[in-house]
């Protein structure tokens, strides 16, 4: 590493030698190249007609432009030299010649790939029609003592873009565009639900009790209270809190954590959107949710119809909707209702080669079917609803329905989780019931923890309106509408063991 570094601290040294402060404090800039670039483009569009100009007797009523960026590339001809400058809105050519302040030229020659200078001069287009500005003043902003990667297609190692996003960043335009539009992504998703009148709130990530989903949790502790808290594992829980103290809708986009497996759709932190509105039911927050996702994808990509994989999906509504025990038992051939007990259902799914972990209960059975068999076929958007109780402990049931909750799940691509969404139970009382079982239902040494909320159940004492809730993980939406198979794609900096 030191035979790279040490040329470029040389350089370093040089310049301050020189009296030239290579960290400056701030560089004012008139315009960025993408700006620059139009202006040239808007100045030769009026002075259509007129002899192209060449380098040696460029006029000087071109516009003059003061840009700053990154060096991303030099190539030298003689007495002049060409410098790449790439900044957040794209890229320009600069040229280095005579027009350049004399009192620079020795300087010029310090620059390296990597490093941030602020250049003004003329722009013009070369005889190529490449926009460039004729440097006559410059300023090193940043001298970068490490070189940029060598191949701008981007990194090959898969953990050193992870480890060194900023790397991966400037080695890759592919990448940065994919974190572009997941900031669009999520601008669309809150003018959606803006538009409908929800109100984003916040809600606190340490929480007293792990609820609202089952998951194990991250541990802390708060020196100043002496006491262990959880990091959240859902929003839902203080959100519907707040259905309860008189607002009618409600959404919050933040940070979840699960301290759990790490694969291609899991992350142990990751972004969750969550909104409750209240006298609304599963069936309205079916068709919230279809009309949501393809604003969101117009907004973010100009189209509701989008690639993933060798597919091509559209995401206009209306959705495919089955029940999932119609489509488990359409793509498996198991009518898990016919077998009601964990030993049943475990010896059917054996004697179709179904290795399951004995531990697993009867639910868990019930979506390794749905993971297995059903998940890999919806390729394009399907919405599968109405699930057995046991698998959703804070559903309402369905009218008529004794085992049967109002919950629905949307899935496309293949694998992508674009909502999961119930009519929530208000009970205060089957609540209980219902947190009850789930402790009873878990095993000693199950990684996953389901302590009973008392405030929650509290708050339900005082009465909650029917309400329809929806979570949507962003990251997984954000892999669907970038076309991305793994979550660490859509993350920028993704959790990764400690280098030793």
């Amino acid at each position: 590493m030191d035979n790279i570094i040490e040329p470029r601290k040389q350089k370093l040294e040089r310049l301050r030698s020189r009296g030239v402060n290579p960290y400056p404090n701030s560089y004012k800039r008139s315009n960025t190249t993408q700006e620059a670039v139009n202006l040239l483009t808007d100045y030769e569009a009026k002075k259509a007609g007129t002899p192209q100009v060449s380098v040696r007797n460029l006029l000087d009523d071109n516009p003059l432009t003061s840009i700053a960026g990154r060096v991303i590339a030099k190539r030298s001809m003689g007495k002049i030299a060409f410098i790449d400058l790439r900044d957040g809105s794209g890229k320009i050519q600069l040229l280095f010649g005579d027009r350049l302040n004399p009192s620079l030229v020795e300087i010029a020659k310090d620059i390296d790939i990597g490093d941030f200078i602020g250049a003004s001069g003329h722009l013009f287009l070369t005889r190529t029609k490449e926009p460039t500005v004729a440097v006559q003043e410059f300023t090193i902003l940043s001298k970068s003592l490490l070189p940029l990667p060598e191949k701008w297609h981007g990194l090959a190692d898969t953990e050193i873009r992870y480890r060194q996003r900023y790397v991966d960043l400037i080695a890759s335009s592919e990448v940065k565009d994919i974190f572009q539009k997941r900031s669009r992504i999520i601008t669309a998703m809150r003018s959606f639900l803006d538009g409908r009148g929800f109100i984003e709130v916040e809600t606190p990530v340490l929480h007293s009790s792990a609820g609202g989903a089952l998951a194990a949790p991250f541990i802390t502790h708060h020196n100043a209270l002496d006491q262990d808290f959880y990091l959240r594992i859902a929003l839902e829980l203080h959100l519907k809190r707040l259905i309860v103290g008189g607002f009618d809708k409600v959404y919050e986009i933040g940070r979840i954590f699960r301290n759990e497996g790490i694969d291609t759709t899991h992350s142990p932190e990751f972004t969750m959107l969550e909104s409750y509105e209240a006298y609304a039911d599963y069936n309205d927050v079916m068709a919230m949710l279809e009309q949501m996702v393809s604003f969101i994808s117009q907004h973010a990509l100009g189209t509701a119809e989008i690639k993933y994989g060798n597919d091509i999906i559209n995401l206009t509504p209306p959705w495919r909707r089955i029940t999932l025990r119609d489509a488990i038992k359409e793509y498996s051939g198991i009518d898990f209702v016919k077998y009601p007990t964990a030993d049943g259902l475990r010896e059917k799914m054996r004697s179709l080669n179904i290795e399951i972990d004995p531990k697993k209960n009867w639910a868990k059975l019930v979506d390794e079917l749905l993971k297995t068999f059903v998940r890999p076929k919806l390729i394009q958007p399907t919405i599968v609803f109405d699930y057995p109780v046991s698998m959703s402990p804070l559903a309402k049931r369905k009218p008529g329905e004794e085992r049967v909750v109002e919950r629905f799940q949307a899935y496309a691509g293949g694998c992508i989780e674009m909502g999961n969404a119930f009519t929530e139970l208000n009970d205060p009382i089957e609540q209980r019931l219902r947190f009850e079982e789930q402790l009873q239902e878990r095993q000693a040494d199950d990684e996953e923890k389901w302590t009973i909320d008392e405030d929650f159940l509290t708050a339900l004492e005082y009465g909650m309106p029917p309400t329809g809730g929806l979570g949507v993980g962003i990251d997984r939406l954000t892999m669907l509408l970038t076309n991305q198979t793994s979550i660490r794609e859509v993350i920028l900096f993704p959790q990764l063991k400690g280098k030793e």
